[in-house]
């Protein structure tokens, strides 16, 4: 156990341990209450690495009176899933005991080693606990997704790093207590930060940058230079109100908007390499393309949209050029922001009108009473006609409003 990484010495026991999920694992949410009552179904837990997937595994474990049965899908195959199912029909014929058979990464395993694995689920031989950093409707059978619950786990926030590194920083018989260790209130702030919600690098990290200074010491001082060596990360300052994080996306937009690509692809690489998330930076890229481009050309999003997706797929740093790819098309492309405004003034109308009914001729009419009162009477289905016909679509009140196009 000594020359285990400090993030699995301080891998939390019990909920009293635990930091964050506070949506589905705080005092009477449901996950949390499955677990205490020992009344767990087969569940999916997706999330980034290091917000506490296998943790709360292995909680549950220890909570269950279920017989627990982990297999890494990165390492196991059909030969550990038929030996992990012949034990806990063993434990079911013999004990009456359940099984909980917790697999990590199970996005890893194809096709035919899931479609193995549904039987078991499907007749209740053993409690599936899935463990995956993709998303579960792309990577999971969808059979087997049906019958699962999937709970999604997010970055954990600053606080909780900061409560998590604190507790490693107190903790003599698993963490670094034994240690004097002297750390500023801003640099833990900022190892946080630089975490970018993982905890695992978080205390992964401390650890390193503690070894490093020897432990031949009365005390050791971690300073910020320390934290940035040891994560191995420049040091972009996205503080705690988000100000320059938000300034940067903001030079990024703007320089699109401008037709900066040189800018623009700046902009992109000072939030990428000092850690942002790709896949946020890729969404507001997807957003830009519509509300800055939108008509001018279409071909915009489709760009935006298979930059998002390539982000999803790969991730960083793989991903870098497919999002420059996006923003430089989107600098270069022609702009336009009328169906921005557009959505904009209908939407006003919308919430000012949503009194007004909408015109008989364009409702619904599945029965005869429908029929009888009027719903459907006189509308025409343009297929049937081969010149242009008229018929208002918008309620009287709004008859003749222009949106788009004007």
């Amino acid at each position: 156990m000594n020359f285990a990484p400090l993030s699995d010495k301080m891998r939390p026991r019990n909920f009293d341990e635990f930091f964050g999920q506070e949506e589905i694992v705080g005092k009477g949410k449901i996950l949390r209450n499955l677990i205490e009552t020992d009344q767990l179904s087969s569940l999916i837990f997706w999330g980034p690495p290091g917000v506490g997937k296998t943790t709360l595994a292995q909680i549950i474990a220890k909570a269950t009176k279920a017989n627990f049965v982990s297999i890494s899908a990165v390492m196991g195959g059909k030969d550990e899933l038929r030996k992990a199912v012949d034990d806990a029909q063993m434990h079911l014929r013999l004990e009456n005991k359940r099984t909980v058979l917790f697999i990590d990464e199970i996005h890893r395993w194809n096709k035919a080693q899931q479609d193995a694995l549904l039987p078991y689920v499907e007749k209740g031989t053993v409690i599936l606990i899935g463990a995956t950093t993709e998303n579960p409707s792309f990577e999971i059978n969808g059979a087997l997704l049906s019958r699962s619950r999937v709970f999604i786990l997010k970055h954990l926030d600053n606080v909780d790093l900061i409560k998590i590194i604190q507790q490693a920083l107190k903790d003599k018989d698993r963490g670094l207590g034994d240690i004097k260790i002297k750390i500023e209130k801003a640099d833990l702030e900022l190892l946080a930060e630089l975490a970018g919600g993982d905890a695992r690098t978080a205390l992964n990290s401390l650890e390193l940058a503690v070894k490093s200074k020897g432990r031949n010491k009365t005390e050791i001082k971690i300073v910020k230079e320390d934290i940035k060596e040891a994560l191995q990360k420049t040091h972009l300052v996205f503080d705690k109100k988000g100000e320059e994080f938000y300034n940067l996306i903001s030079a990024l937009h703007k320089s699109m908007r401008g037709s900066d690509a040189d800018a623009a692809i700046y902009w992109l690489a000072r939030m990428l390499e000092g850690g942002a998330d790709p896949l946020y930076i890729a969404r507001r890229v997807l957003r830009f393309a519509s509300e800055d481009i939108g008509m001018a050309n279409s071909e915009a999003m489709i760009q935006a949209n298979a930059a998002y997706d390539a982000c999803h797929k790969i991730g960083f740093p793989e991903c870098s050029v497919h999002l420059a790819q996006a923003v430089v098309y989107c600098a270069k492309s022609k702009k336009s922001n009328l169906l921005y405004a557009a959505y904009n003034e209908a939407k006003k109308d919308a919430t000012e009108t949503s009194q007004l009914g909408v015109p008989l001729h364009l409702r619904n009419a599945p029965t005869k009473f429908m029929k009888d009162i009027g719903y459907g009477k006189n509308y025409k289905y343009n297929p049937d006609f081969t010149e242009p016909i008229e018929q208002d679509y918008l309620p009287k009140e709004l008859k003749g409003k222009k949106y788009f196009g004007k």
